[in-house]
């Protein structure tokens, strides 16, 4: 336990002397690593792959459920897409130094805001390896230096991970410690690491409910938090029926598993009962259990047609249903009177994530998107586009589900901040 407290000392100091000089590290230095990085992904893809595997074999072995195996494993098209996500970043203009506004006071004084990096930023997460090179190269292009503590279930994952992007960086020139990996998986670390304010500027948490709230109620320095996504979409009496079809069936089923899939249907009903024998014909092909309410269980038993297609399916929702995360081929189905409704049930359920209306209403869509208090609200899509690859930003370290600083996908420029830079003649103030 010592030696593990001293690696964690010692890499936090790391981090903080190479950040003052990641400050200044040129774009071109920058792009060349991201770049490295990108290509290191693809030239190791095997070395990766086998650490993957043992990870995947233990967790599966320890009885890890199926969500969090999903978000484990990785795959050659898994990588191809962290890799092309790396490749974005690096695309994508350089924020630091962008000048966000200037003006010039009546006594001569040249006043802007300039953007710069937070400094060291700090990130505790599980199961997921691909936050590794995520958060690693968002935070090389803006600027920052990173402490990364995976959980024990990827330890030889991220540890792969971890040296690919370490050597990559090394090898374009960019300083050493820019990129600093815990190896040990004890416990007492997260604690230890949330107490240290005076070397870690933000902390950023991803994983589940327990993770998260053990985060954000202890970190002695500011913490950005999310991931846990209660994702509704409304179908309105106006929806068209194909559309809406399509949208719930790629947000539930296209990967169940991730924060940003639906979780509960919300059905006007003037358009359930053409609506939810329709999709529950087509989630039944992929096996998801709809949990119902008495009005969506008695249109669905009462449809000959489809019965025998869903029966086995259908399950009467209880209270517990209501703004639930299920992370698997589940849903919840209610069957509302108006958008008004719709409203408060996800005022009242939702977790500030993401949510959609279908509809062809102009109104409604204008309503919904008004007053739905979410990250990310959506009209006539699906949900699955909550992603900073999906956004443009090339990837995110996390999905802000809280309003200050950040919101929604975090990139690069919701990891950095701003200073301002006067110029004067000689001025005094009177």
């Amino acid at each position: 336990m010592e030696s593990a407290l001293k690696e964690l000392e010692e890499k936090g100091k790391a981090a903080k002397a190479v950040s003052r000089k990641l400050a200044f590290l040129s774009t071109e230095v920058k792009n060349k690593a991201l770049v490295n990085i990108a290509e290191a992904l693809i030239d190791k893809q095997d070395e990766i792959l086998a650490a993957n595997k043992i990870d995947y074999e233990e967790a599966k072995a320890s009885g890890m459920n199926e969500a969090m195996l999903d978000r484990l494993i990785l795959s050659p098209s898994r990588l191809e897409g962290m890799a092309e996500d790396t490749k974005t970043v690096a695309a994508l203009p350089d924020p630091v130094g962008e000048v966000l506004e200037s003006r010039t006071l009546p006594n001569g004084l040249k006043i802007s805001k300039r953007r710069v990096p937070l400094g060291v930023i700090g990130a505790i997460y599980e199961s997921r390896p691909n936050v590794t090179i995520d958060i690693s190269s968002l935070c090389l292009k803006s600027g920052n230096a990173v402490i990364l503590r995976g959980g024990k279930e990827a330890i030889n994952s991220n540890t792969a991970l971890a040296k690919v992007a370490q050597e990559a960086c090394h090898r374009a020139g960019v300083p050493d410690g820019a990129i600093q990996f815990i190896e040990s998986t004890e416990r007492t670390l997260v604690n230890q690491m949330l107490k240290m304010k005076g070397i870690i500027d933000l902390m950023i948490p991803r994983g589940g409910a327990g993770l998260i709230k053990l985060v954000s109620e202890n970190a002695a320095m500011p913490v950005v938090t999310g991931g846990i996504g209660v994702c509704h979409t409304y179908v309105d009496k106006s929806a068209n029926l194909n559309k809406a079809v399509a949208i719930a069936y790629n947000a539930k089923v296209q990967r169940p598993t991730v924060c940003n899939a639906l979780d509960c249907i919300l059905v006007h009903k003037d358009i359930a009962q053409a609506y939810l024998p329709a999709v529950a014909k087509e989630w039944a092909k992929a096996g998801v259990e709809m949990h119902c309410d008495k009005r969506a269980m008695a249109i669905l038993k009462a449809n000959d047609v489809i019965l025998n297609e869903v029966k086995n399916l259908l399950i009467p929702a209880t209270d517990d249903d209501w703004g639930k995360e299920y992370l698997s081929l589940k849903a919840a189905i209610k069957v509302v009177n108006s958008l008004d409704e719709a409203l408060e049930h996800i005022e009242k359920y939702g977790s500030g994530h993401s949510e959609a209306i279908v509809t062809e209403d102009h109104w409604a869509a204008t309503r919904f998107l008004n007053e739905v208090d979410a990250a990310c609200v959506y009209a006539n899509a699906s949900t699955r586009f909550t992603d900073g690859s999906q956004f443009g930003l090339g990837a995110e370290i996390g999905i802000s589900t809280q309003k200050f600083h950040a919101r929604g996908p975090m990139a690069l420029k919701e990891i950095t901040s701003y200073k301002w830079i006067i110029q004067g003649s000689g001025q005094v103030r009177p």
